[in-house]
């Protein structure tokens, strides 16, 4: 059931690749669209098969690579990958759909997103420490040409910027991935297997500080931020929906596999800076995307801010901070995604991103009041306005936050009120006030523009109503990961050495 989420969109993109180049652009896109309308149909089968009170690994796939490193092929879904992969195909479908249909050299195209899907999705099914690295690696080769090829003016830069932060990101983590294996004497890199190791201090820290680095750039975390916001001012809008609402995910989804789960005891010590580092990055963020003239970067930034909650739900380790982080990660998906696609389409209909050029599109005979409406409901759900799923990604994040850590969660939760006040400048200098010239006579939004900003509009006022149906899917599965933590931490003696508080 796992492979198929993988495979099948990269045999999907080698049908395209070999397509007849004499054949119509449309027939690319059309097998793209059907290939991840598969993906996706297969994802909800294996939601509806996952036992959600189950928090080990369920629908395991098992075989032997490569013996001589120690690789192998190992697949597993618990409730943490399940809610990314089902994300994972869902925008990776908006993204596919939203994209222009006259678009240059399309059969590259949509073959290098499906196999930036299916790269993604192994990487989140991965129970071996070399084969997530390999598919962590995989997905950065089609991304850099999606920025390269598709970009903007300077796409060039924003690409080649890109490809130098992750790669650095990639050698740190396999640094400590083989420094895990080595030191540990360990024969093998399956993750459930090297959960019980135990490691001197130092020896953990050293390690750690690869892994909080090398997905501290993914994420981004200040001050290892600066590509984002050049990669998505120069990406196009797909590629923005997939970056922001798929990729960063990657970094949150590493540090809460690989570095509280293998580093319990050295995550307990660093625990403190780790929030500390939480807060700086969400007010660094929230202010920057103040400073802003761009609407695109504006919510670059933004992601900045809100990916940043995660870390600190993380360091504080509770049951109730750890559901909030994965909440989080499906909350921060959609609702950016959802303002990715509206400054899209803003952008091609007026030509400009600039703020200040910007006024009254929301004006019901000229402007683009439907657009003006549902980025409204966006910015709303952004800044934790209750009755949407970001307020309740907050809401989990902070409560299980605040016990242990209550002057980091105040100082992010100011991140919180200062986010309505960039959306709400936003809003108010964009649509709202007398039309400027360049919106004057703006062509139709077409109904085909509009589908994907409604159905994720419609998917945050949901999960925002009614939760539950996405927090069940990952309790038994942070609750487990806790449970097996302290274990660990309690039988290590190095844990006993150090007398490490392993529950808040």
């Amino acid at each position: 059931m796992l492979s198929a989420l993988i495979w099948l969109p990269v045999l999907g993109a080698a049908i395209i690749g070999f397509l007849p180049g004499t054949m119509n652009p449309q027939v690319s896109r059309k097998v793209a669209l059907a290939v991840i309308a598969g993906v996706f149909i297969w994802s909800i089968v294996l939601v509806t098969q996952f036992q959600y009170t189950e928090g080990l690994l369920q629908f395991s796939e098992f075989l032997p690579w490569i013996d001589v490193l120690g690789l192998t092929y190992h697949l597993g879904v618990d409730g943490l990958s399940l809610p990314l992969l089902v994300l994972n195909s869902l925008l990776t479908g908006i993204a596919l759909y939203s994209t222009n249909e006259s678009i240059g050299r399309p059969r590259f195209y949509y073959a290098l997103i499906l196999v930036l899907n299916g790269a993604v999705s192994g990487a989140f099914l991965a129970q071996d420490l070399l084969l997530f690295f390999l598919f962590y690696e995989v997905e950065l080769i089609p991304l850099y040409l999606l920025i390269a090829i598709w970009g903007g003016q300077r796409r060039g830069y924003a690409a080649t910027k890109f490809l130098i932060y992750t790669a650095i990101s990639g050698i740190l983590i396999l640094a400590s991935f083989f420094g895990l294996v080595l030191l540990s004497g360990a024969s093998t890199f399956e993750f459930e297997k090297l959960y019980a190791l135990s490691l001197p201090l130092g020896t953990q820290f050293l390690l750690l500080a690869g892994i909080l680095v090398g997905f501290g750039i993914k994420i981004p975390l200040v001050p290892f931020h600066t590509w984002l916001p050049d990669a998505h001012v120069e990406a196009s809008t797909p590629v923005s929906v997939l970056l922001a609402g798929v990729l960063l995910k990657l970094g949150t989804y590493g540090l809460l596999r690989f570095g509280l789960g293998l580093f319990p005891e050295a995550w307990a010590v660093v625990a403190p800076w780790l929030a500390t580092w939480a807060v700086v990055s969400v007010l660094y963020g929230a202010f920057n995307a103040i400073a802003q003239k761009d609407m695109k970067k504006m919510v670059a930034y933004s992601s900045i801010a809100h990916m940043s909650y995660i870390l600190l739900a993380a360091a504080a380790a509770t049951p109730l901070s750890l559901m909030g982080a994965v909440f989080q990660m499906i909350s921060h998906g959609l609702i950016s995604s959802l303002l990715f696609l509206l400054v899209g389409v803003v952008y091609n209909k007026t030509g400009t991103r600039d703020i200040d050029a910007l006024k009254g599109l929301l004006n019901p005979e000229r402007g683009l009041p439907l657009i003006g409406s549902l980025m409204i409901v966006g910015v709303m759900a952004s800044s934790g306005i209750p009755g949407m799923v970001g307020f309740i990604a907050e809401f989990l994040v902070f409560r299980g936050s605040f016990p242990v850590y209550p002057t980091q969660t105040l100082l992010c939760m100011v991140g919180t009120g200062l986010t309505a006040v960039y959306f709400l400048l936003l809003v108010n200098r964009v649509f709202f006030g007398r039309l400027s010239e360049k919106a004057v006579n703006l062509p139709p939004v077409q109904w085909s523009d509009r589908y994907p900003a409604m159905l994720l509009a419609v998917l945050i006022v949901i999960l925002g109503i009614q939760p539950n149906w996405m927090v069940r899917w990952s309790e038994s599965t942070m609750t487990a990961m806790l449970d097996r933590s302290s274990m660990v931490a309690e039988v290590s003696p190095v844990a006993k050495s150090v007398d490490i508080k392993t529950e808040p």
